[in-house]
């Protein structure tokens, strides 16, 4: 077995807390040259976790944002017929080099950097069911085939891969099979409180105290449409500190919701329930 990057860890940082488990998964994932899928609710880090592998790494980070309308070749290189059209209806010279409209793509630029380097593609359950799977060629093998040129792409260096899934869908089973899975549980108290610490290492205790006890009872509420994830706590944060709001009144009041709730109906919840207690 052809095991690469055995003698690069990911141990976390400084800016970046993180679980043994999810550090034991990305360096699984790196000795054996695997895609890590990360997947987990908004707001637990996933997105950071490929900035905090490359940064603590020293390796440069590629990220490629997945949208609904996202398409694997995308990924790969484009084609800018279009310009040698132009090109060649205006008498501009070179239209005969294809080469000249080849753009790579995200997975493209990964697999010609002459260093290794990090490739996020992030938020990989937005596109359509079938783009994964267009994937996978690219993925094991580390290579691809442009017609246009006759010429084939091959990894200089196998790039770290981190994919990350909100869980809007199911992933692929032959997907998954050639990737490390490690899913993001949402963080406990006392792993929340280190993580606002790195944010706001000069916070108040009872200020701390309050707004932790009030965050997670509101991610407790029953039948919420979406719980506010750690950005939302950390802009309520921000939000009560601007404002001065007396920090005995946090809890019994949940002053400006609006920065943890997006939802009227979440709003309405929270509300029917601070009426009753």
């Amino acid at each position: 077995m052809n095991i690469t990057g055995v003698n690069e860890k990911f141990r976390g940082s400084d800016e970046y807390i993180s679980s043994p488990e999810l550090m034991q998964a990305a360096n699984i994932a790196i000795a054996l040259g695997k895609p890590l899928v990360i997947k987990g609710e908004p707001g637990t880090g996933k997105t950071e976790l490929a900035r905090a592998v490359a940064d603590s790494l020293g390796k440069e980070l590629i990220t490629w944002n997945i949208k609904s309308t996202t398409k694997a070749q995308e990924g790969l290189y484009v084609y800018d017929v279009v310009q040698r059209l132009y090109d060649s209806q205006f008498g501009n010279t070179g239209v005969d080099e294809i080469a000249k409209y080849i753009k790579l793509g995200k997975l493209g630029e990964a697999f010609s950097r002459e260093e290794q380097a990090v490739l996020l593609i992030d938020e990989v359950d937005k596109a359509d069911l079938e783009f994964p799977n267009d994937l996978l060629w690219e993925l094991d093998k580390m290579e691809f085939y442009i017609p246009e040129t006759g010429k084939m792409v091959k990894a200089k260096q196998r790039p770290i891969v981190i994919i990350t899934s909100n869980a809007e869908k199911e992933l692929p089973d032959a997907f998954l099979r050639r990737c490390i899975f490690h899913y993001i549980d949402f963080p406990e108290e006392d792993l929340m409180r280190d993580i606002v610490h790195v944010h706001y290492p000069d916070i108040e205790d009872i200020l701390l105290d309050q707004v932790i006890n009030a965050f997670y009872w509101v991610r407790s509420l029953d039948h919420l449409h979406k719980k506010p994830s750690t950005s939302e706590l950390l802009d309520w944060i921000v939000a009560l500190k601007i404002s001065g709001f007396d920090t005995d009144r946090i809890t019994k009041e949940i002053p400006y919701a609006g920065v943890l709730l997006k939802k009227n109906e979440d709003l309405d919840i929270l509300n029917d329930n601070l009426g009753r207690a």
